[in-house]
């Protein structure tokens, strides 16, 4: 009998007695069947996933050391909201708090609100919306209107911040990347803010190419702003992956509370915080920067819970992952392990870029991650799609994309080197790249497959 798309077919070798032969994709069966067969079940699905370890288009953390697997599994039961029951995990969120703030300059580390996220997306929601309220508690003492609430970034910036605009009602304002201006560094900014303006969003690390936006000459840019029109306008660094390489890799670039107009900053700990996914951060600059407002206090399971968040139930065995991370490597440990990832990268990006096919887009100098383009005129056979597509039948996730708006016409490819991309695994995927364009270039004519799909979404 064919196999059905509808119908899992479990192996004979795994079968118990009284267990059904294939069971529903699709419904909730009548019966269920023993552990492990529903072990080998689910196992056997996952088979044709890829390698994580060749998955070269993800930022989230892939691989972690045997004592923080251990350290995992001793924690699966622990929730994060349950503050009363795990005192301790609690305590333990409130040492990663402080040792981040302290990493981004806070003026008071053990002052500075902050919290824990499930990721990014929801500590950007959150910063976003203490800009919201901030605004509009200004604009109520001063007895004007809060309507019509905007939020100004550059149109490289990653979709959580079109999420936000979308779901609180903020006017997402994108000033448009170009050529000569790739990244939001300060020109057309003035056109773009008004008294309506919530905040500037700044990007360390680019999703598109790694690329860190100039937080200082945005500060500088809003300054005259101030000084010309009177707008006070604050700035969030979305830091999702530079938050935990710049501290250690470019200490003396200020991009973080240094400067007195950022209000807040968020990072990934699942990034290059190097902890399991899902695990985010954002901190405030002080009380001042979040409003009152947002923190709940609940009665939950006889304690008093104060919470801020948008998620209730969270795991909390991410957040022990992190500490035990800041104690294994401390700060030497860290600055050693992301400059491992980012000596990778600019090896990498150094041999792709003296490839004749290829002109380099950015070379993994701030966050270990760069992009490339296909040389102007080198090939009308082949597009970076087909290379995607070749090294994806190798086993490398290599992604290929369009820019964001207004360089969509150019395509890169992308390389997102993480702790576990050894230089030996690169030196590999440079002989892997070198064979797979020789094939390519040796085509006389485009393949008899289009394969310009995208292969790749943000």
């Amino acid at each position: 009998m064919p196999a059905s798309p509808d119908r899992l077919t479990v192996n004979p070798l795994h079968r118990r007695s009284g267990d059904p032969d294939s069971i529903s994709k699709h419904r909730l069966a009548e019966t269920g069947m023993e552990p492990l067969t529903a072990f080998h079940a689910v196992r056997d699905e996952t088979m044709l996933d890829g390698n994580a370890r060749l998955n070269l288009a993800t930022f989230v953390t892939t691989w972690m050391d045997d004592e923080a697997d251990e350290l995992y599994r001793g924690a699966f039961d622990k929730n994060m909201i349950d503050k009363d029951e795990y005192p301790q995990t609690a305590a333990i969120e409130q040492y990663c708090q402080r040792i981040i703030a302290d990493l981004w300059h806070a003026p008071d580390p053990d002052a500075a609100p902050a919290t824990s996220t499930v990721g990014s997306s929801e500590a950007c929601m959150l910063a976003g919306i203490a800009l919201k309220r901030r605004w509009q508690h200004r604009r109520e003492a001063a007895g004007a209107d809060t309507a019509r609430p905007n939020l100004v970034m550059s149109s490289a910036v990653q979709v959580c911040w079109e999420k936000f605009c979308n779901y609180f009602e903020v006017e997402a304002r994108f000033v448009p990347v170009s050529a000569e201006h790739p990244v939001l560094d300060g020109p057309g900014l003035a056109d773009a803010v008004d008294e309506r303006t919530i905040g500037v969003v700044g990007i360390l690390g680019v999703t598109y190419t790694g690329a860190y936006e100039p937080i200082a000459e945005l500060q500088r840019a809003l300054d005259a702003i101030e000084r010309d029109r009177g707008l006070d306008i604050p700035i969030h660094v979305d830091a999702a992956s530079g938050g935990m390489i710049a501290p250690f890799l470019q200490p003396e670039l200020a991009w973080d509370f240094r400067l007195p107009r950022v209000a807040s900053i968020n990072t990934s700990g699942h990034k290059y915080g190097l902890v399991y996914p899902g695990l985010g951060w954002v901190v405030w600059r002080d009380a001042d920067a979040l409003p009152e407002s947002m923190v709940f206090r609940v009665s939950y399971l006889g304690g008093d819970t104060p919470t801020l968040a948008l998620n209730f139930s969270r795991p909390g065995a991410q957040v022990l992952l992190q500490f035990y991370l800041f104690l294994r490597l401390g700060r030497a440990g860290y600055t050693e392990v992301q400059g491992e990832s980012q000596r990778v990268a600019m090896h990498l990006s150094s041999a792709i870029g003296a490839m004749a096919a290829f002109e380099l887009v950015s070379d993994g100098s701030t966050i270990p991650v760069f992009a490339w383009r296909l040389r102007e005129g080198h090939s009308e056979n082949w597009t970076l799609y087909d290379l995607s597509d070749r090294l994806r039948m190798r086993g490398w996730l290599v992604p290929a994309y369009p820019m964001p708006a207004d360089l969509e016409e150019t395509t890169v490819q992308r390389i997102v080197v993480r702790n576990g991309l050894t230089m030996d695994l690169a030196e590999s995927l440079l002989d892997v790249v070198r064979e797979e364009v020789a094939y390519l270039d040796a085509l006389e004519s485009p393949l008899p497959r289009p394969t310009s799909g995208q292969a790749f979404a943000h």
